[in-house]
């Protein structure tokens, strides 16, 4: 990852967006989020089967075919026709991106994918059984393995599609802590799978971050909610940094926040609430100042600031497409605050 030293902050989202026409979100997206900012490919879950998360990152998977059975997602022999359907989508997706990006007079520096970590993935993935993949040693080994082989190739089309970017991706566990703490539910719904150990979770994702690095990505982060969020864990397995909502963290949490960066790590701060998608945003100022009290109050110097990426706190998939574009915009503003505070 490039030296934060030589870095402002920046704004990005966490992928969902709203409507089901990629040419409009990614020229949305493309336009409020110019340099120094994080553009991404954006996620349209409105789209319907194929267009979920599950879906998305399953048609990555490498040697490991899925289809849509009643209960959801299930590993089978062969690809179904809705597996055909999320990699005919992320397809085009892709096509769109590349004319849209190879159309602009500037092209972006940087350039965000996001897609579903293996411990989620295993959650949502059920065996041939009707049992969750979480379930089975083997499958979240193989799993692990096979995103890692996936993304690896898919980088390679994101590439093309963006030639000169710098690739950045975020790695979703929005399951993570029911994964660790046994409280995902059987098929049946009658018990809880048993917990997945903390080195297990830590050695999967180093599986997919490994492949990553090795692929060329300049910056690799695990997003995770703030309920329990395993940011030791994180770091452990070689992330360069957590993407986080800031709003319920703990004082421990952020104390560990603050060891990573002092480490050279990178805090994604989901500073802009966005529980309600009606509610009015808040003044920049307030949202600037809900990061730079817990920063000062850790002793961390206002400089560091400025390697800041902020982000709402969930995906904005429920959001109409103007709001949408206004919370980047709003994110935008709170990114430059932050930079002013840094620069003293």
């Amino acid at each position: 990852m490039a030296e934060l030293a030589n870095l402002r902050a920046s704004a990005t989202a966490l992928g969902p967006w709203p409507g089901s026409d990629p040419a409009e979100a990614n020229r949305i997206i493309r336009g409020e989020l110019g340099d120094p900012h994080l553009p991404f490919l954006p996620e349209l879950p409105d789209r319907g089967v194929g267009s979920d998360a599950v879906g998305r990152t399953g048609s990555l998977l490498v040697d490991l075919a899925i289809d849509v059975q009643p209960h959801g997602w299930r590993l089978v022999d062969k690809p179904g026709k809705d597996a055909r359907r999320a990699r005919s989508a992320l397809s085009t997706d892709l096509n769109i991106l590349a004319d849209i990006a190879g159309a602009e007079d500037v092209a972006a520096t940087e350039f965000k994918i996001q897609l579903l970590g293996p411990m989620s993935l295993a959650a949502n993935l059920y065996l041939h059984n009707g049992e969750r993949a979480l379930l089975d040693y083997g499958a979240r080994r193989d799993i692990a393995e096979s995103l890692a082989a996936g993304i690896t190739e898919h980088l390679s089309r994101i590439a093309s599609a963006v030639p000169g970017a710098r690739l950045v991706v975020q790695i979703d566990e929005p399951d993570i802590a029911s994964v660790t703490a046994g409280t995902i539910p059987t098929a049946s719904g009658y018990r809880t799978l048993r917990s997945i150990s903390g080195e297990e979770v830590t050695g999967a994702w180093r599986v997919v971050i490994d492949a990553l690095k090795s692929a060329g990505v300049v910056e690799a982060v695990v997003s995770v909610p703030e309920i329990e969020a395993p940011i030791e864990r994180i770091l452990a397995a070689g992330a360069d940094g957590v993407a986080v909502p800031l709003k319920a963290l703990t004082t421990r949490q952020w104390e560990q926040l603050a060891v990573a960066v002092e480490d050279g790590k990178r805090l994604w701060a989901g500073a802009l609430s966005t529980g309600e998608p009606q509610a009015q945003l808040p003044r920049t100022a307030e949202v600037v100042e809900s990061i730079a009290k817990p920063w000062r109050q850790l002793g961390l110097p206002a400089s560091g600031l400025a390697g800041l990426r902020v982000t709402p706190s969930t995906g904005l998939a429920d959001f109409k497409p103007s709001r949408a574009k206004a919370v980047l915009s709003k994110l935008t503003q709170v990114a430059d605050g932050l930079d002013q505070l840094a620069q003293g």
